[in-house]
């Protein structure tokens, strides 16, 4: 729900959890701040936005491992430990928005890359994450600033 309007999304495949934890594929109960944002300038427009969005390059990936010094953060690539590919083949992240969830402080295990981001056709489950259609997010990014907070609710 955004102010009075509705919108369909997919959230993640261990449904909702209030005990997150690394890979357990449960998106987080509670509120969360959208930070900034990425988006694929090679793919789509930058939009109008309050937030700080900054082009994906191929570089780009975000750090999984707990017991790295880069947990829950961006990282160069190729990088030796396991992380996320940001430039995504499926344009899932053509947008896509980091949630403030595990990023201060961080907290070992405790699950990273929560991310607004570009649902699949028929909302399949996410990693964790929240998603929802381009249509969506094009309508709402005008209006999305670092003080948004996205709420997960049961």
């Amino acid at each position: 729900m955004a102010g009075n309007a509705v919108f369909a999304c997919a959230l993640g495949r261990g449904g909702i959890s209030a005990n997150k934890r690394e890979g357990d594929g449960a998106t987080p109960l509670g509120t969360m701040r959208i930070l900034s944002g990425y988006f694929r300038a090679d793919q789509v427009a930058a939009r109008r936005t309050r937030l700080r969005m900054v082009p994906i390059h191929a570089e780009l990936g975000w750090c999984e491992v707990p017991d790295d010094r880069n947990y829950n953060r961006p990282v160069r690539m190729p990088y030796r430990a396991s992380h996320e590919t940001m430039r995504r083949a499926d344009r899932l992240y053509d947008y896509c928005l980091v949630l403030d969830w595990n990023i201060a402080p961080r907290r070992r295990g405790r699950g990273s890359a929560i991310f607004f981001h570009l649902a699949r056709a028929g909302f399949t489950p996410t990693q964790g994450c929240v998603a929802v259609t381009p249509r969506v997010m094009a309508r709402l990014l005008p209006y999305l600033s670092d003080r948004t907070v996205l709420k997960v609710m049961r």
